[in-house]
């Protein structure tokens, strides 16, 4: 046996002293699966919340973002389990118009009133809508959170964990500092 046969079996398994490794990604193995939206180009989760008047999270949902915005909104009301009874009117964008969201919503939660907030897109300069601005600006505050700003976590249960950590800390700082 010549040195050149051995030197070319010896390099096809690499070194003998290391030890193969298996491939695998940077962040591991992704147990929670990812979605992709087509219409607003989002690769992972989405995040749907219920804020009260004031801008505090109720409740919310994180999952794939292959599920659409009618159909997460009623994954977030099915999920209350009558925790808020009182909920009488839910002020939503138009995402969720439409007669699917409607039905599905009356079947889940029948004496829930929807109105939809419609952006003003007649205007040229940035109006502040009644009602629209309280959701955006507690996503706003949300992505303030490092761990919120992107889509970092494998499972969707510790992306709500999160979510919910970082709601916390705006209640604290509101009831600290009520000014």
């Amino acid at each position: 046996m010549s040195r050149t046969s051995a030197a070319e079996s010896q390099s096809d398994r690499g070194h003998h002293r290391q030890p193969e490794r298996e491939k695998r990604r940077k962040r591991g193995a992704c147990i929670d699966p990812h979605g992709y939206d087509a219409g607003k180009k989002i690769k992972g989760k989405k995040r749907h919340i219920l804020v009260d008047t004031v801008g505090l999270l109720l409740h919310a949902v994180v999952h794939p973002a292959d599920i659409q915005d009618r159909d997460g909104g009623v994954l977030v009301m099915a999920t209350l389990f009558e925790m808020f009874p009182f909920l009488k009117k839910l002020f939503v964008d138009s995402g969720y118009k439409g007669p699917k969201f409607a039905n599905a919503l009356a079947k889940v939660r029948p004496h829930i009133e929807i109105e939809i907030v419609k952006r003003s897109d007649q205007v040229s300069s940035f109006v502040v809508l009644p009602k629209r601005w309280i959701v955006e600006r507690t996503i706003a505050w949300l992505n303030r959170c490092r761990r919120l700003a992107k889509d970092w976590e494998c499972l969707n249960r510790k992306a709500l964990a999160f979510l919910r950590l970082a709601s916390i800390r705006l209640m604290l700082r509101k009831l600290c500092n009520p000014a």
